[in-house]
Parts: C-alpha cells; sequence; structure tokens
C-alpha cells in the first residue's frame, strides 16, 4: 500500500522549527514523521501534526521512489535532496 505523503518533503509551519525542510519517511492518521538527515535522523524522526506542515511535491525523486518502496535509506541522502531542493529555489 502506498501511503499518501510518505517520502514527500515539507515544511514545518509552526514551532521553533518553523520554514525548516523535511522529509516525510512516515505517517499515521494525524502525525507525520520527519527527517532532516541532521538533528532529526531516519531512526528517531519528528512527530508533527499534519495541519503543523506543508507539503511539497517531489514525486519524481529517487528518493522518493526509495521511501514509497519501504527500501533503506541513509540519512545522507535526506541530506543531499533537501540541499538540492534549497540550492534549485535560490
Amino acid at each position: 500500500m502506498i501511503n499518501e505523503l510518505k517520502g514527500l518533503m515539507a515544511k514545518s509551519l509552526v514551532g521553533h522549527d518553523k520554514d525548516k525542510i523535511y522529509i516525510v519517511i512516515g505517517e499515521d492518521s494525524q502525525y507525520v514523521y520527519l527527517s532532516d538527515g541532521y538533528l532529526k535522523m531516519c531512526d528517531k524522526p519528528k512527530k508533527k501534526k499534519k495541519k503543523h506542515v506543508q507539503i511539497i511535491k517531489n514525486e519524481n525523486s529517487l528518493l522518493y521512489r526509495k521511501i514509497q518502496e519501504n527500501q533503506k535509506i541513509s540519512d545522507e541522502e535526506i541530506k543531499l535532496e533537501i540541499k538540492q531542493y534549497i540550492s534549485k529555489r535560490n
């Protein structure tokens, strides 16, 4: 089963991490589980309410496909994906 948000990027809308970019590595009915590869690693993601994040579409990325297929991902891959997104934005 494909999760709706798993593998997409998300921007925090509230909290001390406002405007920070994450990758959604899991979700349930109320929460998303976020990783940035630095402070919030894959094995200990940040839990945040869905209403407190803005989803950024990135379905064409290799990392998105790996997460959707439940393949092993590394914090380095997450860091690189976020870094590439930020550099394209600026």
